[in-house]
């Protein structure tokens, strides 16, 4: 496999003062028509360079975080070719996207038929597990352009000889990485090798670690490599506060008084497993919270109501693990507190992106408890920016770090005496990041 690589910042020179618009793409025009509908004029960093590539028809494998525009990048021009009849026969799917989750997954196919609503003839179905599966039969029956699927249910239908991919044309992976990581590397190898070779491909993750970068060279054909650090580290719009914590109870304290804080309006709370998401979520509600929780061993059905009321604004707090929160896009979260600080700093850039979304501004707050210190400065050195640390009055903590120094002053808490771990960079909220839609 060879790469091409790509510059992320956008092709225009420093004397243009206008950004690209989407209309600079040449896309079908109720296409178009859609992005404006809903308030989108300016693409990302990803979108710009991806868009293009994507349409003279190269492989693309792309480094891209979490609200950094991705599926609007690759649907957008795929709708735009789909616009235009096959010639092929059959009623299988011309275009598959693999997700890790349900909850990304259902997010990809609301954004395609937002998309792609004026277009005529473009059929969308999902293929997820928890979800009936007479429905998905039904689906698979009809005429299909775009299929969006999780890896082990679409297995399944495969099996059964349900799904055709004789008229298939692109193939997404979509957060690779995260397929990688919970172990359905096997299942998606075994659904590639069930497509065409003459599929155009694209690989999106969040990481290019070597794990990634082995895979995708099996799969891709002299990909166009993209990568948008920048989206990835800046997290201009969000403010991050570290907390310190002297053990269990102290910490479940410090939540709920940061919870009742008016300026929190709705928030996602991150804990390491589900047991610890429904146990916190029992403790919540007995204190008075509106919270629910949301895991991988709740059904689909009672995961999508939970979902449906936080963006609803009836749910004011949601307790979740990581691979249920994989996917969420709410706009009105303005808060995200990692409760239990996660095992790999992808992880927590993952989390803290699910505020501070499309122009919005977000507070992301972390607990650390003694003991945590390497896992606070993984975090800082992939992120490129120190966490400053605050304090609570009435909730200070006995734990202290040992090296300390003056802090910045923040407006609604104190600040600790403590050094970022990261050592230099600039202080968290200062920066600038893209404004368009994600």
């Amino acid at each position: 496999m060879r790469t091409s690589e790509v510059n992320a910042e956008p092709p225009f020179t420093e004397t243009e003062t206008q950004p690209p618009q989407f209309s600079d793409f040449n896309l079908h025009p109720l296409i178009i028509k859609a992005v404006r509908e809903s308030g989108y004029e300016t693409p990302t960093a990803v979108q710009v360079q991806s868009i293009p590539a994507l349409l003279q028809g190269a492989d693309l494998m792309v480094c891209s975080q979490t609200g950094s525009g991705k599926t609007a990048a690759f649907m957008l021009p795929a709708l735009h070719k789909l616009a235009e009849a096959t010639q092929k026969p059959g009623n299988g799917p011309r275009m598959l996207v693999l997700s890790p989750t349900r909850e990304l997954a259902t997010q990809i196919t609301a954004a395609t038929q937002k998309y792609g609503k004026f277009l005529r003839k473009i059929n969308v179905a999902s293929v997820l597990g928890g979800m009936p599966y007479d429905k998905q039969i039904r689906a698979l029956a009809k005429p299909l352009e775009i299929l969006v699927a999780t890896p082990g249910r679409l297995l399944d239908h495969m099996q059964q000889g349900r799904v055709d991919f004789s008229r298939l044309e692109m193939l997404v992976l979509d957060e690779a990485d995260r397929m990688l990581d919970m172990g359905f590397i096997d299942d998606v190898r075994r659904i590639i090798a069930a497509t065409p070779e003459s599929r155009q491909t694209l690989l999106f993750s969040a990481t290019l670690d070597r794990s990634v970068a082995q895979f995708a060279r099996n799969i891709l054909r002299d990909p166009v490599r993209i990568d948008t650090p920048s989206e990835r580290t800046s997290h201009g719009d969000i403010e991050q506060r570290l907390y310190y914590v002297d053990d269990s109870a102290h910490k479940l304290r410090l939540l709920d008084q940061i919870l009742r804080d008016p300026a929190l309006t709705q928030a996602i709370v991150f804990t390491a497993t589900k047991i610890h998401a429904d146990s916190l979520m029992h403790r919540l509600t007995a204190q008075g919270h509106n919270v629910t929780a949301l895991h991988g061993d709740m059904r689909q059905n009672a995961r999508t109501r939970a979902l449906n009321s936080l963006r609803s604004g009836e749910l004011r707090v949601l307790v979740a693990t990581d691979v249920a929160a994989r996917g969420i896009d709410v706009a009105g979260l303005s808060h995200i507190i990692n409760y239990d600080l996660p095992k790999a700093a992808e992880d927590y850039v993952h989390r803290i992106g699910r505020t501070g979304r499309a122009g919005a501004t977000g507070i992301a707050i972390s607990f650390a408890a003694p003991g945590e210190s390497a896992q606070l400065r993984l975090i800082e050195r992939f992120t490129g920016q120190p966490i400053i640390a605050h304090e609570v009055p009435g909730f200070e903590p006995k734990f202290k770090p040992v090296n300390i120094a003056p802090s910045p002053t923040r407006p609604g808490a104190r600040p600790s005496n403590r050094r970022p771990l990261g050592g230099g960079g600039r202080p968290s909220g200062v920066g600038m990041r893209s404004r368009g839609f994600r």
